[in-house]
């Protein structure tokens, strides 16, 4: 699948941005704090800093809002946040290191759009889903300085998200460890699974989340 058209087709699943759009602007403002809030410090600003902001109004309405539009995820007591897409304090198979911190990425995709997305290098450590082997990946920005294996391809096992993208979709994009693995995968399911090349993925990854932050 060209990336054009997994950009239309993820947007059509999980439209983030025309959420984020949607929100009244102290909603969309706190959207976009919380994604800095992770970039920078590795975890999400806290209820009190966000109940602290008057312009917020009634937290718990906030914050329901913002997850009832799939934009964060809470915490189980429904009273934090635990992740903003890409990012997520739930530990997961793909860890970033970000501005000298760890952060855990919701999916594969999520993983290579925080770099470029911030403008800042990272280190990725996942594991290819079909082998188990490691995959780690440096990049400075959208640029891929180093990877091992040396050509991981990404693989989106295309289904629905079920209110909560985080628990359904993001379980099914993945790394894999090369293009023989990356066919294999897709031989499970050919009707429901794209692949895509390393430089592929990585601009589908910026071209769907560079929008929540311009």
């Amino acid at each position: 699948m060209h990336a054009t058209a997994a950009v239309l087709r993820l947007n059509r699943l999980l439209p983030l941005r025309a959420r984020q759009q949607a929100l009244p602007p102290a909603l969309r403002t706190l959207h976009r704090d919380i994604l800095q809030r992770f970039a920078a410090a590795g975890v999400p600003p806290a209820r009190a800093e966000i109940a602290a902001r008057p312009e917020i109004g009634a937290v718990d309405a906030a914050l329901q809002r913002l997850a009832a539009d799939d934009l964060i995820v809470l915490t189980p007591d429904r009273q934090q946040v635990s992740g903003a897409y890409p990012f997520t304090t739930e530990p997961r198979v793909h860890r970033v290191q970000l501005n000298g911190h760890t952060v855990h990425a919701m999916c594969a995709l999520d993983a290579l759009a925080m770099a470029p997305l911030f403008g800042a290098g990272a280190r990725i450590d996942s594991r290819c889903h079909l082998s188990g082997v490691p995959v780690t990946i440096h990049m400075q920005g959208a640029r891929v300085s180093h990877a091992v294996p040396s050509g991981p391809w990404i693989g989106i096992h295309w289904q629905g998200t079920s209110g909560c993208a985080a628990q359904s979709l993001c379980l099914e994009m993945v790394f894999l460890r090369d293009r023989d693995t990356a066919r294999a995968w897709q031989r499970r399911d050919p009707a429901s699974i794209s692949l895509f090349d390393l430089r592929r993925a990585i601009r589908l990854g910026m071209a769907f989340f560079c929008p929540l932050l311009s």
